[in-house]
């Protein structure tokens, strides 16, 4: 594998490649690989003849008093999974290389990223949006591949990509859990021994909800029901178990379109998220 931390040089093999006729894949992370991530790269090696994965923690898409300096980094042990798993080009810039000196420009999906983690977190899909379209313009992929597990954000992705014309195909690999049906996570690691006890709880729930729901139970009655079942649980509180069309995010007023049961939740001083379809 090999790795590159300028835009310049990730062209060039981008570009060497296609003089190649070869196809090209990316998987963008935050690094701090677990299998999920690793899922992501697997799928993508198997569409595409070259596969390229990013490391950049983006600092636009934390808020004040997040934990952008605590972020997990573990360089050296992403490589050598990266390499394992026969990726062909890392590339891995400054923060400088991705928003050089008087970067002032922004994009922003309205609606979609304004909604539920964007009214939690606001600006981080500003910051999602910004950093994504300029990784998919700098690498210029056939495919860009995203995980479920973050559902809204592959729904802002693959609206961005669609309004703005973006020449690449975004495809979803499912979420990948541990044994007790927590979702992976950077974030897991934050969790204490109690609270990763809890933690697959919030899996429990919202797949209970999206039963109920398939079923024909009304989804705002069941996302109360799967808020109290969260702090029964031991959660130190929830933001949000909301049921919502799995195209738009909008609302849903029963199940006769497909959709998906969304969650965010705190377990101490550690915020997760999942989802699960309907």
């Amino acid at each position: 594998m090999k790795t590159v931390t300028t835009i310049r040089d990730l062209r060039a093999a981008v570009r060497a490649w296609r003089q190649a006729g070869e196809t090209v894949g990316l998987v963008p992370t935050m690094g701090a690989l677990h299998e999920g991530h690793l899922a992501l790269v697997r799928h993508a090696r198997a569409k595409t003849m070259r596969t390229c994965a990013t490391l950049f923690v983006n600092p636009t898409q934390f808020g004040p008093g997040e934990d952008l300096a605590t972020y997990p980094h573990s360089e050296a042990e992403d490589a050598a999974k990266l390499t394992k798993e026969k990726v062909d080009l890392l590339f891995q810039p400054g923060t400088a290389e991705i928003y050089p000196p008087g970067h002032i420009t922004k994009v922003w999906v309205e609606g979609l990223g304004d909604i539920l983690e964007g009214e939690c977190r606001p600006g981080f899909f500003t910051g999602v949006a910004t950093v994504v379209t300029k990784l998919l313009l700098q690498s210029q992929p056939d495919v860009a591949v995203f995980g479920e597990k973050d559902y809204q954000q592959l729904q802002v992705v693959r609206r961005l990509v669609r309004d703005l014309d973006i020449p690449v195909r975004i495809e979803a690999v499912a979420t990948v859990r541990d044994a007790d049906g927590l979702a992976l996570s950077s974030r897991n690691a934050y969790l204490k021994p109690a609270e990763r006890r809890i933690a697959p709880a919030l899996f429990g729930t919202i797949s209970q909800v999206a039963e109920n729901v398939a079923r024909g139970a009304k989804p705002d009655a069941q996302a109360a029901w799967g808020v109290g079942q969260l702090e029964r649980a031991g959660f130190t509180s929830v933001d949000y178990v909301t049921v919502r069309d799995a195209a738009t995010l909008a609302p849903v007023a029963n199940a006769s379109r497909p959709a998906r049961v969304l969650a965010a939740v705190w377990l101490g001083q550690t915020r997760l998220i999942d989802n699960v379809p309907v």
